[in-house]
């Protein structure tokens, strides 16, 4: 009688407990992940609050609130992508973020100390790279660029420590380093400059189904490019997908309309086969077409759907995973990402182990309307940029 009297106030104080490492956690991706560079930081008391769950329910808990903190916009971006019902963007959302919880729960151990710490370290490693990287949005590592502007992998590797200090019984330390150079960035904080003969040029088409970049809409982008660039030597980059599908008639079309400028002409487009098709950049001037990029990872399940081609039917954008991280450009280096190539982690890290002299972000975020996805793949870019130093180019469709 006397033990069940004395463990009620224990379990109940177990569940305050719990509650507010999730709640805590939630708001770690909420404020971190809303789409201001600035507050990126936020997302590294995630691993402090992992670590101090006292069973592995509640660390998966927390990194599920994490999660879903960090990526709240996806149920309305779903909606409107597909048109449906919100039930399905929420469907998408909870799946999204089980391989997250799920590395996340099996690395939490009661053991403290460099157990704890390794084994946060690992899970880091793991959210990192393919096959788990490829949903491994929202890592606290992209703090570096805000953290340790210039500083590159130096400032990358310092970033590391604090995130690894969390997890430590030493996290007073880190939180208080944390708090010193979050004070410091909000000060100083600027985003990256624009690298000089590039421009990059936004646009407000929408993707309607069997009209989006028809003859019309192609005509108005060219005058754009022509009106952004006129009478200068420029690189203009405009976002994911602007062409549309790539044919020799598109290539007609724009060829001719830059013949007798200087306009060299960095644009999105898919070039579809029998099989499937890639999402790429295209570089276009008066005097001819490549293509410039492959993107390395598409959009799962919207776009990359591996068990098409497994199961025969085909379909779907292609992943070059480790693909061209680096791409040659009027003499510049560019590492180039395209949409959700923004959010995850190993293709900017492969990118930047080539030096290249400039970054150039694109996308198309017609369908994520009300929601702050596309400001918080700008975020990340700038972060990344301002880590290194290098100039951003960004173009998107919103």
């Amino acid at each position: 009688m006397v033990a069940t009297v004395l463990s009620r106030p224990s379990r109940a104080a177990h569940s305050a407990v719990g509650a507010i490492l999730v709640l805590a956690a939630t708001a770690s991706g909420l404020v971190g992940w809303n789409g201001n560079p600035v507050h990126l930081p936020a997302a590294m008391f995630f691993p402090a609050l992992w670590a101090m769950a006292p069973n592995r329910m509640l660390a998966a808990l927390a990194a599920a609130g994490y999660f879903l903190g960090a990526s709240h916009g996806l149920p309305q971006g779903v909606t409107n992508f597909y048109g449906a019902d919100l039930v399905l963007g929420i469907g998408f959302w909870v799946a999204a973020s089980l391989v997250f919880v799920i590395v996340h729960a099996a690395a939490w151990t009661r053991r403290p100390g460099v157990s704890k710490t390794a084994r946060y370290g690992v899970a880091a490693i793991v959210m990192s790279v393919p096959p788990f990287g490829i949903v491994g949005w929202a890592h606290p590592i992209a703090a570096a660029g805000v953290l340790f502007p210039g500083f590159g992998w130096a400032g990358l590797v310092a970033t590391a420590i604090i995130v690894l200090v969390m997890t430590t019984s030493r996290w007073p330390i880190a939180v208080a380093v944390l708090g010193g150079l979050c004070a410091w960035s909000a000060t100083t904080w600027t985003p990256p400059s624009l690298p000089s003969g590039w421009t990059g040029v936004d646009t407000q088409f929408r993707g309607v189904a069997g009209q989006y970049a028809g003859y019309e809409q192609q005509l108005k982008t060219i005058g754009l490019v022509k009106s952004d660039a006129a009478g200068v030597k420029k690189t203009v980059v405009l976002p994911e997908s602007a062409l549309g599908i790539w044919t020799p008639t598109v290539e007609r079309l724009w060829t001719r309309e830059l013949e007798g400028t200087d306009i060299t002409v960095v644009a999105g487009a898919a070039i579809v086969d029998r099989d499937a098709y890639d999402n790429v950049m295209m570089e276009i001037s008066g005097r001819g077409t490549r293509i410039l990029y492959r993107e390395r990872m598409p959009v799962p399940v919207s776009m990359w759907q591996p068990w098409l081609a497994w199961t025969g039917e085909g379909g779907g954008a292609r992943a070059h995973l480790f693909v061209n991280p680096v791409v040659e450009l009027r003499g510049d280096r560019v590492a180039p990402l395209i949409c959700y190539e923004q959010l995850i982690v190993w293709p900017i890290i492969q990118s930047l182990l080539y030096s290249p002299d400039l970054i150039v972000a694109t996308g198309n975020g017609w369908w994520t309307e009300n929601t702050n996805i596309v400001a918080i793949q700008k975020a990340s870019s700038q972060a990344w940029a301002r880590l290194f130093g290098l100039p951003l180019v960004i173009a998107f469709n919103i």
